[in-house]
């Protein structure tokens, strides 16, 4: 699917096969945009490939076909690191802070590559997270679910990324933690970021994103605008009837 914008395009990824175990593939063919400052949403039943599809605009599963690119250069199965350097942040669903460290050395952690910006990049942070200025000495194992997928996103905003991949941000929360969550997102979208997430809570995601794809036994089965996948009878059937209320 192309998107028919003037605004750059930030990932395209082009008919991917990829799988962790050899002969066993996830994604059969799976493409994807996202434009400059888009809020992309990825929803789809349980095994469809949704994470997987994360993992591998992160190098972190073998693609075994297909391409995958940032901003038009070819990134496919590059090192986590040299990842980060170019601009792609990622924040994982679980063990996504260093439970040992405080809040301030998670977030020092998500700049080791550019140490001098931490005061720039604090100021940034703490913009969209204003809870943080207070607690920087903080025990990150000594925080909640909610809390601790806050430090995340922070720490991975830290290297100013062209792009942000969300693994299901909402997951294990209450009720009211994943409402923070989700604004949470779109505060960090409306900063500028262009964000790539994945989100089993399928209404809530597809009711804050600009465009979604959902995805079935590893392909994109429908996209459209958040909009026009919430009023899609097919979808609806599909989909959203098993997949968050």
């Amino acid at each position: 699917m192309s998107v028919t914008t003037t605004t750059a395009t930030v990932v395209e990824v082009i008919d991917v096969v990829a799988g962790y175990l050899p002969g066993v593939n996830i994604l059969n063919g799976c493409s994807l945009v996202a434009a400059q400052g888009e809020l992309i949403g990825i929803i789809g039943p349980n095994g469809a490939g949704k994470s997987t599809l994360l993992r591998a605009i992160f190098g972190q599963v073998n693609v075994r076909s297909g391409t995958v690119k940032l901003e038009g250069e070819d990134i496919t199965g590059l090192k986590a690191n040299k990842l980060v350097s170019r601009g792609v942040g990622f924040v994982p669903q679980t063990n996504n802070v260093f439970p040992a460290l405080t809040i301030e050395e998670n977030l020092q952690m998500g700049l080791y590559q550019r140490p001098k910006a931490y005061a720039e990049r604090l100021e940034f942070v703490t913009g969209i997270f204003g809870e943080l200025s207070s607690r920087l000495k903080q025990r990150a194992g000594s925080l909640s679910g909610g809390e601790r997928q806050m430090v995340a996103m922070s720490r991975a905003l830290m290297m100013d990324p062209k792009v942000l991949l969300l693994d299901e941000p909402s997951a294990g929360l209450s009720p009211v933690r994943q409402d923070e969550a989700f604004i949470r997102v779109s505060e960090i979208n409306k900063a500028g970021v262009t964000t790539i997430m994945v989100e089993q809570n399928a209404r809530r995601c597809l009711q804050i994103c600009d465009r979604g794809y959902v995805l079935d036994q590893g392909r994109d089965a429908y996209t459209g605008t958040g909009r026009e996948l919430l009023s899609d009878p097919k979808v609806t059937e599909l989909y959203l009837g098993t997949l968050g209320a």
